[in-house]
């Protein structure tokens, strides 16, 4: 199996249809061949039938025509000083690069920076939490912790696990939108509804849990923050919950996951 030759000349792929013309090859084979050594995106099959008729017509040159008309003023150099400009400011706009160049157009630039690079804006992706190194090998520790201590205990290390997380819980949450839609014909009246945003007024809301289900739910007060205080307050409650909930749990030793525990500290811990 031969390597396929990556973007090719145009005057490369018409020499061979002018070469396989003259051996009296049918215009589907020659793209088929072309096709099977260029690549299918190579040339079109109807732009090897209009070259083939081209050369079977007594044409020998396989170059473009020169043209008249106003010269491309994508140039070089604008192409190189484009991307030094980019590689200066990933985030720079159409319109902002136009600045730079008053003699250039937007098109003509977009055309470079589309075409000629290739390049797309693309948003960066959100994540949690930005990780250094320390914190990556801290939880691959974990990680692999939680794994032999599962190959050990088994079922009885899940049943010990209890996990928790916080939320914001809105006073008001108004119907969307996609809730709101119904069955109806086409000739049926369209229903209005006025548009409505989320209720300012919420409330956090710290939700605790096991693999049962639902131990704990706790609604901080207005105006109050989640400090050392409230956390052990709410700890001392969802031992509570636990004592009451899930009877010889605390004697088999709880273990504590919780999704907002800073990386730097461990993330199971005994209550």
């Amino acid at each position: 199996m031969f390597k396929t030759i990556d973007q090719p000349s145009d005057c490369e792929i018409r020499s061979v249809i002018r070469f396989l013309t003259a051996k009296n090859v049918s215009a589907a084979e020659i793209h088929r061949q072309i096709s099977d050594v260029y690549g299918p995106n190579a040339m079109s099959s109807s732009k090897v039938r209009k070259w083939v008729k081209a050369f079977k017509d007594g044409r020998e040159n396989v170059h473009d025509e020169p043209r008249s008309g106003r010269p491309s003023v994508i140039t070089d150099d604008l192409v190189n000083a484009v991307d030094e400009k980019i590689r200066e400011d990933r985030r720079l706009t159409i319109s902002t690069l136009a600045l730079e160049f008053l003699n250039v157009g937007g098109t003509t630039l977009h055309k470079v920076v589309s075409e000629k690079f290739k390049f797309r804006k693309l948003c960066a992706r959100w994540v949690p939490r930005l990780l250094t190194e320390e914190h990556k090998l801290k939880r691959m520790a974990c990680a692999l912790d939680f794994l032999d201590r599962y190959h050990k205990e088994g079922d009885q290390f899940l049943k010990r696990i209890v996990t928790g997380d916080e939320t914001w819980v809105s006073h008001i949450t108004p119907e969307s939108k996609r809730q709101s839609m119904e069955w109806r014909h086409t000739n049926s009246p369209v229903r209005v509804k006025a548009k409505r945003t989320i209720s300012t007024r919420k409330v956090m809301a710290t939700v605790c849990w096991d693999r049962h289900g639902v131990l704990l739910v706790e609604f901080m007060q207005q105006g109050t923050t989640i400090n050392a205080a409230a956390y052990c307050a709410t700890l001392t409650k969802l031992r509570r919950a636990i004592q009451n909930k899930r009877r010889g749990l605390l004697t088999s030793g709880v273990l504590l996951l919780h999704d907002n525990a800073r990386p730097i500290l461990p993330l199971t811990h005994k209550i």
